[in-house]
């Protein structure tokens, strides 16, 4: 997957999570189905992200930067970290 279908695939999520304690949150909760990084996100900050994806075995897929993966989310700042979550048929 290249960066242009990555961010695509997350700007076209019914529910997303967007910031590193978010999208650890949905991690740990089951609900990422996929998780993005910023290539140029502080390491220290991603860490948890990545680690709590690790241990749930959720793909992980790193976007060209933050300011790319914020615009994608439809923020106006840039964001570390976001993820694709499962919409439950109950929440939608």
């Amino acid at each position: 997957m290249n960066a242009s279908e990555a961010l695509a695939r997350i700007r076209g999520a019914p529910a997303r999570a967007v910031g590193a304690h978010q999208t650890t949150k949905a991690i740990t909760r089951g609900a990422a189905v996929e998780v993005f990084i910023a290539a140029d996100a502080d390491p220290k900050v991603v860490a948890p992200v990545v680690s709590a994806a690790a241990e749930r075995g959720v793909a992980v897929v790193e976007v060209e930067s933050m300011t790319a993966l914020g615009r994608a989310c439809g923020i106006a700042v840039g964001a570390t970290a976001a993820a694709v979550l499962i919409v439950s048929p109950d929440h939608s």
